[in-house]
């Protein structure tokens, strides 16, 4: 399955320090459907926690966690926010550790949703912390993939809290978080949005995830062998998150040989857009909103004429066009779906893609830093207390 889906054989896979990564950017589906299961079994009791926060006029939402983590609230808090008609706010781990008084200035009720595959990073459990030592009033929701770690350790049965744990095969064994992020993504909407979220949805997204592993191993390898040595991935909205996390991913598993960059369709243009010459991939995201998809259709005309059609992928739900040139991906059977969750087929492209310009630079995906310059689980990092 891996081998077909992918574009490479298993023993290739094996022999190039590649199967861990390739196995967990595989088995998404299947997570994706666990996740759904799980958390429509759990629903009582989340709603029991949620209910009476989602009560309050007056309820800050705080979406953390650190690289990809943190990524995840970047596509889920716009889309919340519309959702939820409430204030949603992605800050990373990272910058509530350095900061929490400016993160945290306003002492108003919180719910701090933090992710963490390990649960071990030392911002992780630092920015619960701190939450709790400038605030007057906060409520932890952990959604982790590992049920040793530290967060799931403190926060599991304690006082104003609730522990999403994610399937065990999410707790990705690769470099890359690839299974753990889709996993806290999707798990996380369907805990947040009840309410309006079909049971139907983790299927939805699981076929058309289906899709991308079935057509898009061979392309992706295509443009891996190609040689660019420059990526941009553009997105809006929540589709913005997604394509910061996909040019992470990309240069992790190439191990920075790849210079990639993110942006929005609309401020890709205002300076960042010097990043491309003859050597640039550019790929861009197709919000199903009508109003945003618009400015996103105008920059895919923009960088056909700067890079050729060629050097240009666009990614979209079936029937989103018009577009009749150059590389197009359509998935099927998500038109009526919100960018946050069609984030998560469209992401599994861009985890195709890091492995592939991976395999082509020669670099083992599993382990793109065997230096140990850059490790799986953050190290180094000294956790200073804030002073009363």
């Amino acid at each position: 399955m891996i081998a077909m889906s992918l574009g490479y054989t298993v023993v290739e896979l094996e022999a190039r320090g590649a199967q861990h990564t390739a196995r967990e950017i595989a088995q998404q589906p299947g997570v994706w459907r666990e996740v759904g299961t799980t958390t429509r079994l759990r629903r009582e009791t989340t709603e029991a926690f949620l209910r009476p926060l989602f009560d309050r006029a007056d309820l800050r939402i705080v979406l953390t966690g650190a690289g990809t983590s943190a990524f995840a609230g970047e596509i889920l808090a716009p889309a919340l926010s519309r959702e939820l008609h409430r204030r949603v706010d992605a800050v990373p781990t990272t910058d509530i550790v350095s900061n929490p008084r400016e993160n945290f200035a306003e002492d108003r009720p919180t719910l701090l949703v933090s992710f963490a595959r390990s649960g071990d990073s030392p911002e992780s459990v630092a920015a619960t912390e701190l939450a709790d030592q400038c605030l007057t009033e906060v409520y932890h929701l952990v959604v982790t993939c590992n049920p040793a770690g530290e967060l799931h350790r403190r926060y599991v049965g304690a006082d104003r809290s609730l522990v999403l744990l994610m399937p065990e095969e999410a707790n990705d064994q690769g470099f890359a978080m690839t299974s753990s992020f889709t996993g806290m993504v999707l798990a996380t909407w369907l805990t947040l949005t009840w309410s309006t979220s079909g049971d139907g949805l983790a299927e939805r997204l699981a076929v058309a995830a289906e899709q991308v592993l079935s057509d898009g191993g061979a392309p992706a390898r295509a443009l891996a062998e190609r040689g660019y040595e420059r990526i941009v991935f553009l997105g809006s909205g929540p589709l913005e998150g997604l394509a910061h996390e996909s040019a992470l991913k990309v240069l992790e598993l190439a191990a920075g040989s790849v210079v990639s960059y993110f942006d929005s369709a609309l401020g890709f243009r205002h300076g960042p857009k010097s990043v491309l010459d003859d050597r640039s991939l550019a790929v861009v995201y197709l919000s199903n909103d009508p109003y945003t998809r618009g400015y996103d259709l105008d920059i895919v005309d923009e960088l056909r004429e700067a890079l050729g059609s060629d050097n240009v992928v666009v990614i979209g739900a079936a029937g989103r066009g018009p577009l009749n040139e150059g590389a197009v991906w359509w998935i099927q059977g998500l038109d009526d779906v919100g960018d946050a969750m069609l984030a998560l087929p469209f992401v599994v492209f861009a985890q195709m893609l890091g492995l592939a310009f991976s395999l082509a630079l020669g670099r083992t995906p599993d382990n793109p830093f065997p230096s140990g310059t850059v490790n799986r689980v953050v190290q180094g990092v000294i956790i200073h207390c804030l002073p009363e």
